[in-house]
């Protein structure tokens, strides 16, 4: 029974082996920063204008998040517009059309909902 794991607990100590191996010849080889200089972040070569533990502000977040809602909605869509071509030569046009209105529908309806509660204002 117990030599069944054999290979995968073999595999799985020569992968802890390895691993460590690699991290620590990076951390021999590797360098060091030993100045203020490299310590610093680079932006283009001038000195940094502000902190860079500055806040965001919400909106931010809140933008990128109904950017990402919606772009991942409207990439299911693709899949959708070229198959319909197949599902009308199969008869299934008129259901695969409707069912692609509901969905439509139901982002117009997530879009409203995100403009009625001001998550696109930026005041």
């Amino acid at each position: 029974m117990l030599s069944s794991y054999f290979p995968i607990a073999v595999l799985f100590i020569f992968a802890l082996i390895l691993g460590g191996v690699f991290v620590g010849l990076s951390a021999w080889i590797g360098r060091r920063p030993y100045n203020k200089v490299r310590l610093e972040p680079y932006e283009c070569g001038l000195e940094p204008a502000d902190s860079p533990r500055k806040r965001f502000s919400v909106k931010f977040f809140m933008v990128a998040m109904v950017f990402l809602l919606f772009d991942v909605e409207v990439t299911l869509l693709f899949p959708w517009a070229t198959l319909f071509k197949q599902f009308i030569a199969s008869g299934l046009g008129v259901f695969i059309f409707i069912e692609g209105l509901l969905f439509i529908a139901v982002l117009v309806i997530g879009w409203l909902y995100v403009v009625r509660k001001g998550a696109l204002k930026w005041e």
